[in-house]
Parts: structure tokens; sequence; C-alpha cells
């Protein structure tokens, strides 16, 4: 009972250990990366009952029930469908055996504890969950913006005098340049892939 409550305490319960590159293909995620559709690992938590595979696609999180069960449940967050915010980094007190990570991604709230020893790393991987929830957010607006816009030109076509040509016709061309208009800014304004920003703070 009290090795149970001082493990608590010190955080030794499941803390996590950051896995290296060269170890990836000894992880069960690895299992399930979509090599095939260029998906690639950055960075890797393991603890004794959860795995946390940040990929340039998605998040992986093979999820544990304990330590001791061999049942795991697979999710997949695409960064895509599941913007990250409130990205948070606690750092280690003085008897704390570690630090932990926190962040929200759409609906689903992590928190991730990690061996202090790993904290160099754990900062990478704090700065490249900021940019990817920083991108996000303002390619949210511009998008905003993209859609004001289009909405503007319907407006003011529909105050069209009577004698302004054929508004049906008008209307129609509005209508499939609108689509194809704004079809090219959800695609810009929609990051899939965060290779460019994982590759930029992530040196493990």
């Amino acid at each position: 009972m009290f090795g149970k409550i001082a493990s608590d305490a010190l955080g030794l319960s499941d803390i996590g250990a950051v896995i290296g590159p060269a170890d990836y293909n000894k992880v069960e995620a690895d299992d399930y990366i979509l090599h095939e559709d260029g998906e690639k690992i950055f960075f890797l938590i393991k603890s004794k009952s959860d795995e946390y595979c940040f990929t340039n696609l998605a998040l992986l999180h093979l999820d544990g029930a304990s330590a001791a069960s061999k049942k795991r449940m697979l999710r997949r967050f695409a960064w895509a469908t599941h913007p990250v915010s409130h990205v948070m980094l606690e750092t280690a007190g003085n008897i704390d055996m570690d630090v932990e990570i926190k962040f929200r991604m759409g609906e689903h709230n992590y928190s991730i504890d990690i061996h202090k020893k790993h904290l160099t790393e754990v900062k990478d991987l704090y700065k490249a969950l900021y940019a990817i929830a920083e991108t996000t957010r303002l390619n949210k607006i511009w998008l905003q913006h993209a859609h004001n816009s289009l909405n503007v030109a319907s407006a003011t076509l529909g105050r069209a005098p009577a004698g302004a040509g054929n508004i049906v016709e008008s209307f129609r061309e509005l209508n499939l340049a609108a689509f194809e208009w704004l079809t090219g800014a959800e695609d810009r304004y929609t990051v899939r892939d965060f290779s460019s920003v994982f590759e930029r703070y992530i040196h493990n």
C-alpha cells in the first residue's frame, strides 16, 4: 500500500519514455503507420500501458487499460480534422520524476507524463505542437475570411437591377466559380501534412 502511494506521489506509476528513431520499428504503433501514404513517425512516447505516436499526418494513441493488460485501443486523430489547442508544458518539481505535456485535439484532452530526463526532447515536441496549433488557428481565420468574401460577392449579385443582364446565367457562373474558388481555399488553408513543422523543431 505504502509503495503504491509513494509511487503515485513521485510520478513513477506510469511514466513515459521518449523512444528514439532507431527503435521505432520495435513498438506496436509502427504497425499502424500508413507508410504507403507517406506517413512518418517524428516523435514517440511509450509508457507501461500507452504509446503516443506523433506523425506528420496524425497522433496515434495506443491506449492500454492498464500495464498488466495486453488489450489495446488504437485511436487516430488527424491534424486536419482534430485541431490542436491549449498546448502546455509542466516541468518537474524538486521531488517529481516526470514532466507533463498537455494539449487538446478536437474534443479530446491529453496529459502525458514523461520522465524528466527527456525534458530536452519534450521541449521540442512542445514547440512542434504549439506551431501546429498556431498554423491551424490562423488558417481557420483566413478560411472564414474567404467564406465572408464569397458571401459578399453573392449578396452583391443578388442586388443587381433587373435589367443588368441574365441573372440566372450570372448566378450559375458565379456558383461554379465560387465552388472552384472555395475548394481551392479549403485546400490552401487546411494542412494535412505537418512534416515541415516536425522537421524544423524535432531534433531527436
